[in-house]
């Protein structure tokens, strides 16, 4: 116990000491702040065994689910708000469900009523809004039920007892794995600019084949064959066909945001379900498959239908894409140049 404590103190002490410069940086470099999240997990492995990834993904899950929470709230505290990590424990959970004191702070008297809250950082409390002590409760949690990929599935559908959460987590956990660092910007548009296409806002036009819905998307008219691309980091968890969207794929990015291409007339024999994609990389080919049986199409002009869809922990919901297209076109637009000038 002694040599456990003294161990976690030694690593808070590297914590503070080693990444000092990236402190004094994060307010003004999402690289740096990564690197400060990925140092913790990183640590956390170290003294737990959980991968750092695993710990990163669910971090990262958390994140997403919680990006809408103004921080600016009367009900979040000072101490929540200068959080770097997005893994929120609810005070039930953290307490024990029976604990008088929702908000207790007590190592012993948690463990009392069975909670999961612990003291990550040797200073006798254990404070759920501490990334330090978060950090370790939730690796030690995961602990619980094995070491392996499937013991940390378990553990993880036992917390959030949804599928599509554990699904998403795993997913995330392979993207940052294979590029093992958890900075990975940039982005492509869905097409090559220097290929013919148009494209506006559709997104909510009423659809009819199929029975009434609303389009959950943004359409880009191209030519039959025009290379479709992977817009962001990501790993494919979807393809095949869908009677609605034809041949489609479907990818999570690092974000936690499901970018669904459709209507393809075929896809890049390179990648696979389960393949890491970075942004640029042609996934498949424009078409006009779908409102059938697989192999059916022609049945409207040949585009790309383009849609993103967020996952709150409860359900996962489309919104409009156009704006992000808009962004992406534009950069693409001014890294093109910048270039040119270079030449």
């Amino acid at each position: 116990m002694w040599c456990k404590r003294a161990f976690l103190l030694i690593i808070v002490c590297i914590l503070c000491l080693i990444p000092a410069p990236v402190w004094a940086a994060s307010h003004g470099s999402a690289e740096a702040e990564a690197r400060e999240r990925q140092l913790l997990f990183e640590h956390m492995q170290a003294i737990t065994g959980v991968p750092w990834y695993y710990l990163a993904a669910v971090d990262q899950y958390e994140r997403s689910i919680h990006k809408h929470v103004k921080k600016k709230e009367k009900n979040v505290s000072p101490e929540a708000k200068q959080r770097k990590l997005g893994i929120v424990f609810s005070p039930e959970i953290w307490s024990g469900f029976l604990n008088p004191n929702p908000e207790d702070t007590s190592p012993s008297t948690i463990s009392f009523f069975g909670g999961l809250g612990k003291d990550g950082d040797g200073d006798g409390k254990a404070d759920r809004n501490n990334d330090l002590d978060v950090a370790y409760t939730m690796a030690s949690y995961l602990t619980e039920f094995g070491f392996t990929e499937d013991d940390i599935r378990i553990a993880l559908w036992q917390y959030y007892t949804r599928d599509k959460n554990v699904e998403i987590i795993s997913n995330l956990s392979t993207i940052y794995q294979y590029y093992n660092t958890l900075h990975l910007t940039g982005s492509a548009f869905p097409v090559p600019l220097h290929y013919n296409y148009s494209y506006r806002s559709t997104w909510g036009d009423p659809r009819g084949w199929g029975g009434r819905r609303i389009h959950e998307g943004t359409d880009i008219f191209a030519g039959y064959g025009t290379p479709v691309r992977a817009t962001k980091h990501g790993i494919i968890e979807t393809m095949g066909w869908n009677p609605y969207g034809g041949w489609r794929i479907g990818i999570r990015d690092v974000d936690a945001l499901y970018h669904y291409y459709a209507h393809l007339n075929g896809f890049n024999k390179k990648f696979k379900v389960g393949d890491v994609v970075k942004p640029g990389d042609v996934i498949g080919y424009v078409g006009s498959s779908g409102y059938g049986k697989p192999g059916t199409s022609g049945k409207f002009p040949p585009h790309l239908h383009y849609g993103v869809y967020r996952d709150n922990g409860k359900t996962e919901y489309s919104y409009d894409p156009y704006p992000m297209l808009k962004r992406w076109e534009k950069e693409e637009y001014k890294n093109k140049k910048k270039k040119k000038k270079k030449k």
